[in-house]
């Protein structure tokens, strides 16, 4: 797993260190385009993303291999015969398979090494919460694998399982993207969902809650079902306890509205005062959008304004309106269409911008306050362009190198002295 890291998130901090160098080449010269420089979307996610494809296709494998190799082999039914449950025994292999990918983590922080030295920039707080992202992600991916050691009868069909899950999800995101409103929320439970919310620079309690209760809970659910001398009603009645149980749990996660915006730019705020204005509108603000979800309009809307009244506004109601159809530009010949109506304690108002600046003043006049911001400094952007051939050479070669050198001598070390093989030669 190492060995394919190195080169797949290599070439994903290589071509963003290169992209990155581009843009900040004419962004250097005018302050307004280096506000819109940040490292954590311009080197961190992508390297980190190409990182994600490892967790997700190459890392189930792994955590495979720790339980079902065990079944193939009946090794299982001898380490059961020990004084330890089966609970004690996934946990103790659930530690070790975290354990080996804090191990692959060497890739990705090898990256930021290379960036900090060119004289890169980077915000501790929300490179930390990217990497928490990723890591509750490969616990959740942990989880599945579990689950599907336990269920399936050999590890191939546990990988195929597992892979399906994974790549389910993709489908999902896919489908959620333009689907409608029920698909979108249905969407919500997807792992990677929960990865892009941290991806933004957000810390989110449900989601981070809902990844770590997938990845223990299955574990925990592949612990009910995995004695070998269960019969298989037995196995069926465990396992559907667990899982009511789970759903019951994430279900109860995905209801926390509390998330903190750990991003260096704000992007996921509005202005202090209008957000204590805001957190103080709880007479139920509903807002009716008259615009398709694929529309550019309503996503540019999603990102600026609503994702950031989610957070803020308790009670917050969102209807999308049936519209027709509508391409990417609007429904012709429907002049309602574009429309946004904001209803709040008996009060209502009508708008088509999808600007904050427009949006927030309609929203504090209807709440019936007035709203003076509070001074900020604007955020510098962080403009750089460095050269990634050392990179390269470290991760294209030396790296893979080391890796390879590595497992050479942890193979030669389980070998038999010479002497020793000789003497089981002539015992055989």
């Amino acid at each position: 797993m190492l060995f394919l890291l190195a080169p797949l998130a290599g070439y994903g901090f290589v071509e963003a260190v290169r992209l990155f160098g581009e843009a900040s080449r004419t962004a250097m010269q005018f302050p307004e385009m280096a506000r819109g420089m940040t490292p954590l979307d311009g080197i961190l996610v992508p390297t980190l993303g190409a990182f994600y494809l490892g967790t997700t296709l190459l890392f189930p494998f792994v955590a495979i291999r720790a339980l079902g190799q065990d079944k193939e082999s009946g090794a299982l039914k001898l380490a059961l015969q020990w004084p330890l449950s089966p609970a004690a025994l996934v946990a103790v292999k659930l530690a070790a398979v975290c354990a080996a990918w804090s191990l692959s983590l060497a890739v990705p922080l090898s990256a930021l090494v290379f960036w900090q030295v060119a004289g890169g920039h980077l915000a501790p707080a929300e490179t930390a919460n990217l990497f928490l992202g990723h890591a509750l992600y490969a616990l959740a991916v942990a989880g599945i694998a579990f689950f599907a050691a336990a269920l399936a009868e050999s590890a191939a069909t546990a990988a195929i399982v597992t892979l399906a899950f994974t790549l389910g999800f993709w489908v999902l995101d896919f489908a959620a993207a333009t689907g409608p409103e029920w698909l979108k929320t249905l969407g919500e439970i997807s792992p990677t969902q929960a990865l892009k919310q941290f991806e933004r620079g957000l810390l989110p309690a449900a989601h981070g809650l809902s990844l770590a209760g997938l990845g223990l809970g299955l574990a925990a659910l592949a612990a009910l079902i995995l004695p070998p001398g269960l019969s298989r009603s037995a196995r069926f009645k465990r396992g559907a306890a667990g899982a009511a149980v789970l759903v019951l749990l994430l279900a109860a996660t995905s209801m926390l509205n509390l998330s903190l915006d750990v991003s260096e730019d704000r992007r996921n705020s509005f202005n202090p005062a209008d957000e204590a204005a805001l957190a103080r509108m709880d007479r139920g603000l509903a807002i009716s959008l008259y615009l398709a979800p694929e529309d550019s309009r309503a996503q540019e809307y999603q990102r600026n304004v609503l994702a950031k009244l989610k957070r803020l506004v308790p009670g917050l109601t969102v209807r999308w309106m049936e519209t027709g159809k509508a391409g990417v530009f609007g429904a012709a010949g429907d002049e309602g269409y574009g429309r946004i109506i904001y209803e709040y304690a008996g009060r209502n108002a009508t708008s088509r911008s999808n600007s904050p600046r427009e949006i927030l003043p309609l929203l504090h006049e209807l709440a019936g306050v007035q709203v003076t911001p509070v001074e900020t400094p604007p955020y510098p952007g962080h403009p750089l362009v460095a050269d990634a051939r050392p990179a390269e050479l470290w991760f294209y070669a030396l790296l893979p190198a080391l890796i390879l050198l590595t497992f050479w001598r942890h193979a030669r070390a389980r070998r038999l002295p010479i002497h020793l093989r000789s003497i089981q030669g002539e015992s055989s």
